[in-house]
């Protein structure tokens, strides 16, 4: 019989301007890292106004992570080095892995609404050097599927039948944009190992045993179990889940650069420094 997972933890995040002046919501930071394993960060951005976003990510290095870029509604230019430049839109998304270095930026562009979240996936110890790569996923390579409750979009992993445009390289990452109708009741097999996650964008959702009612723009961390359910509110949701295994690896975090020692981030900024931290060409586009 299938145990059912129950909430352990809810997040509001708190406003913060990052970047050259962008106002966001960190949903998922530094103080999260140990129950959110192996999710980092969590960046959520719902603006209207373009004063809040257009002075954008100028260029700035990662390293050891991967970044997603999930764009429901808007439009930012990118550009790495790589050599990959383009523009993420509506119903876009950027997987990049920063893997031993890359440097890039991300310019958003003053849109009817800019709508969507930025998350940063740990990289094992064993991964932290990998050559660096970037995925431009549109929204054409997003399966959606179409179910009574609502419908299913499958940025990675897979979903019945629907593949994803990635699996996850070096952490198996279950990434699903799920709209569910008013009052539908949704339900997942999970594994039972993984960490889950799902970030409300907007509606509200209801949960059984005890009966909790979570509005949207909050984060919800789900305790121990193999399946996942949700009751959508009177005007329906919308919610993005995330399911990874943790690492359960040390963490050593210092701004855009997450290594497991504090003197491999000592190591990175002083290769930044001396114009070495670009260690390979990687790879581009998939």
């Amino acid at each position: 019989m299938a145990t059912t997972r129950k909430i352990r933890r809810t997040v509001v995040g708190s406003n913060q301007v990052d970047g050259a002046g962008v106002h966001l919501v960190r949903v998922l930071g530094p103080g999260t890292t140990k129950e959110f394993d192996p999710f980092l960060m969590l960046d959520a951005f719902d603006s209207r106004n373009p004063a809040d976003y257009i002075k954008g990510f100028p260029w700035h290095p990662h390293r050891g992570i991967e970044t997603v870029t999930y764009l429901i509604s808007g439009n930012i230019e990118h550009g790495d080095s790589l050599g990959n430049k383009g523009n993420i839109l509506d119903g876009g998304c950027q997987w990049m892995t920063a893997g031993s270095g890359i440097i890039h930026q991300e310019m958003p562009q003053a849109s009817p609404r800019m709508l969507g979240l930025q998350l940063w996936i740990n990289l094992p110890r064993k991964d932290k050097w990998v050559r660096p790569q970037y995925r431009d996923i549109t929204a054409e390579r997003i399966p959606k599927v179409m179910e009574e409750a609502g419908i299913v979009g499958v940025i990675s992993g897979v979903y019945g039948k629907a593949g994803g445009a990635t699996q996850g390289d070096y952490v198996k990452a279950l990434l699903l944009d799920v709209t569910l109708k008013p009052d539908a009741v949704w339900r997942l097999a999970v594994d039972a190992q993984s960490t889950l996650v799902i970030y409300i964008v907007d509606g509200a959702a209801l949960f059984d045993d005890p009966a909790t009612r979570v509005e949207s723009h909050r984060a919800v961390l789900f305790g121990d179990g193999d399946e996942f359910a949700v009751r959508a509110g009177p005007a329906g949701m919308r919610f993005v889940l995330f399911s990874g295994r943790p690492l359960r690896e040390p963490i050593a975090w210092g701004g855009p650069i997450v290594m497991n020692t504090q003197e491999e981030l000592d190591q990175a900024f002083a290769e930044l420094d001396a114009g070495t931290f670009i260690r390979e060409a990687g790879s581009g586009e998939d």
